[in-house]
């Protein structure tokens, strides 16, 4: 065990200082002033995530028991909403068109580790959901997926490659079931 551990050594923290730092602070002012604000209060949590950095629309939704990793790293259009519960592991950016939605407790996932790698090195890559696109209740979607236009991924579906527009995908992994159709 101690030649392992001597051959593959320390590697340290993945985040510089700075970086913990703010996201501290940023933890420490969702808990105090956010995480039990009323539902209604969307502007008041949009505009204290605005002052970290996120770049979210006033016409936007984030429910107060979401749980954001870094907001500098969240763009969202008008009437994109993160729902109750929603978790973003946001280390690299996420980003939500005009209408996408996230329903509770589903799981933003853009972190994850080359297991090749002697050092087991952290690898992060973005997540974008275009518009009209839903993330159904405790789904996940991981590193570098796209959720095309119309998009949805069923409850408790799990993305790991991009799900094309107006299709919609169950399971795990996620599997095209039917095309997404609009009725007017």
């Amino acid at each position: 065990m101690d030649i392992l551990h001597n051959k593959i050594g320390f590697v340290g923290p993945s985040f510089s200082l700075h970086n913990r730092l703010r996201r501290f602070l940023f933890n420490a002012v969702w808990l105090f002033f956010c995480r039990f604000s009323p539902n209604f209060l969307h502007l008041w949590r949009i505009w204290v995530l605005n002052q970290f950095g996120a770049d979210i629309s006033y016409k936007a939704y984030v429910y107060p028991s979401v749980s954001i990793w870094a907001p500098w790293n969240l763009a969202m259009a008008e009437f994109a909403t993160l729902g109750p519960k929603v978790i973003c592991y946001n280390i690299a950016e996420i980003i939500l068109h005009r209408c996408a939605v996230v329903s509770q407790s589903a799981f933003l996932c853009t972190g994850t580790h080359d297991y090749a790698s002697a050092d087991f090195d952290l690898r992060a890559y973005p997540i974008e959901l275009h518009a009209n696109a839903w993330i159904g209740a405790e789904a996940f979607v991981g590193p570098g997926v796209a959720i095309g236009e119309g998009a949805i991924l069923g409850a408790r579906g799990v993305a790991f490659k991009n799900l094309q527009p107006w299709g919609i995908y169950i399971g795990n992994p996620a599997v095209y079931l039917k095309d997404r159709v609009l009725r007017r």
